[in-house]
């Protein structure tokens, strides 16, 4: 397997703090500046959202017949940081599972970018941007337990693109703070998937946008399977989350930081009305996954690319590389594409692409909207180790000056 250095968060800084407040509720927030954080409330909005809808969907869970599980094994899937995967089985084994996981919504103080100090209260589960990586395979049961810790300041849930009724389980996992929730749902359909938080109006676009998505990847029984029908082995997977942030400034063009988490609210939908986004990053921040945060590999390595963009498109490019399998719109249904150059990643969805590596070198995984890329943050780098191969590529010729 291939080893990542896995570059955590960012630390954070208090430089350039500014100081906000914000009124309970998130239907009438005020921001404005403070010598200390006033105490209030977590903000959190009347439960349910949809009083008839929430109840319908609790009065038929209860008139329904309940499910024999008496066939399925339990297993424990420990879930780890971006960019790395849990561990799994590419190929199942034995029959379906009921896979338990457990996620905690944090509200961290994260740095975007160490240059400008632009700071965000992140809003994540298990603590990182992107949500962990869940796999599992068709047909298994995921068993979820949601905590949300007493010392929140907002309500959250969680929307799996992956699962079929109740608002993706939106609707029946929102807790407020010192809350947990168990949801079961069963994995019908192959492919890689979206999850975010939902909690409803325009805390949806809130939420998403403050970090709080992630991918499920549901691989098929027999594993994945090229556009033949082979079976494609992967050494190891790099997991992608892209970010869109939108972090308000002042008039002087220097990014707020705020006490807590949801005391940006009212301006950051001033930012985010406008479309456009302050920063598009790899795994949290500028630079999570370059430098001595790069992701690692050799010549010869099979790399499963996963990428998720919970709210914006995306157009993934491998700098010297290809997709050689590409799902582009997630279904591991459909048969792959093969030798992109670029692909495409739908706002609200996750895809998938594989690359075995023929050079050493260093390769860039960027977004190919180069302004995205090269201006905002995301990029990403493979350091790929190994033995050059002149018959793929050779500078004949050095650079030399020439006679004018």
């Amino acid at each position: 397997m291939v080893e990542f250095i896995n570059p955590g968060l960012v630390q954070t800084s208090r430089r350039g703090m500014l100081r906000g407040s914000m009124l309970a509720g998130a239907a009438a927030m005020v921001a404005g500046s403070a010598k200390a954080a006033p105490a209030r409330r977590p903000i959190v909005s009347p439960r349910p959202h949809a009083p008839q809808f929430i109840q319908a969907q609790t009065e038929a869970q209860t008139q329904a017949a309940p499910v024999d599980l008496s066939g399925y094994t339990r297993v424990e899937q420990e879930l780890v940081a971006p960019p790395f995967a849990p561990v799994h089985e590419n190929v199942a084994t034995g029959g379906p599972k009921i896979v338990e996981i457990t996620m905690e919504t944090q509200e961290r103080l994260l740095t975007v970018d160490e240059e400008t100090g632009a700071q965000i209260w992140a809003l994540t589960y298990n603590g990182s941007v992107p949500g962990p990586l869940i796999i599992v395979h068709q047909d298994d049961y995921v068993e979820l337990t949601l905590r949300n810790p007493s010392d929140s300041q907002m309500e959250h849930n969680i929307d799996f693109h992956a699962s079929t009724g109740a608002l993706g389980g939106g609707g029946l996992t929102h807790v407020y703070p010192g809350e947990e929730t168990v949801l079961r749902w069963k994995a019908t359909k192959a492919g890689v998937f979206t999850y975010h938080c939902a909690p409803g109006g325009a805390m949806i676009p809130y939420h998403v946008t403050h970090g709080m998505n992630g991918t499920i990847m549901v691989l098929p029984r027999e594993g994945l399977k090229d556009a033949e029908g082979n079976l494609i082995n992967y050494d190891s997977i790099a997991y992608f989350g892209e970010q869109d942030f939108y972090l308000p400034q002042d008039e002087d063009g220097n990014f707020k930081t705020y006490y807590r988490a949801g005391d940006d609210y009212a301006e950051s939908m001033e930012v985010m009305r406008g479309l456009v986004p302050t920063h598009v990053v790899f795994n949290g921040s500028v630079g999570a996954l370059t430098g001595e945060n790069a992701l690692r590999a050799r010549v010869g390595d099979t790399v499963l690319m996963i990428h998720n963009q919970a709210n914006r498109d995306s157009r993934p490019h491998l700098i010297g590389g290809h997709g050689d399998n590409v799902w582009e719109a997630g279904s591991f249904t459909d048969r792959p594409q093969t030798g992109l150059e670029t692909w495409f990643i739908r706002g609200g969805s996750s895809g998938a692409a594989t690359h075995t590596f023929k050079q050493p070198g260093v390769y860039a995984y960027v977004n190919h909207n180069l302004i995205e890329a090269v201006l905002l943050g995301a990029t990403a780098h493979f350091v790929v180790e190994g033995e050059w191969d002149n018959a793929l590529m050779e500078q004949v010729v050095p650079p030399h000056s020439i006679e004018t």
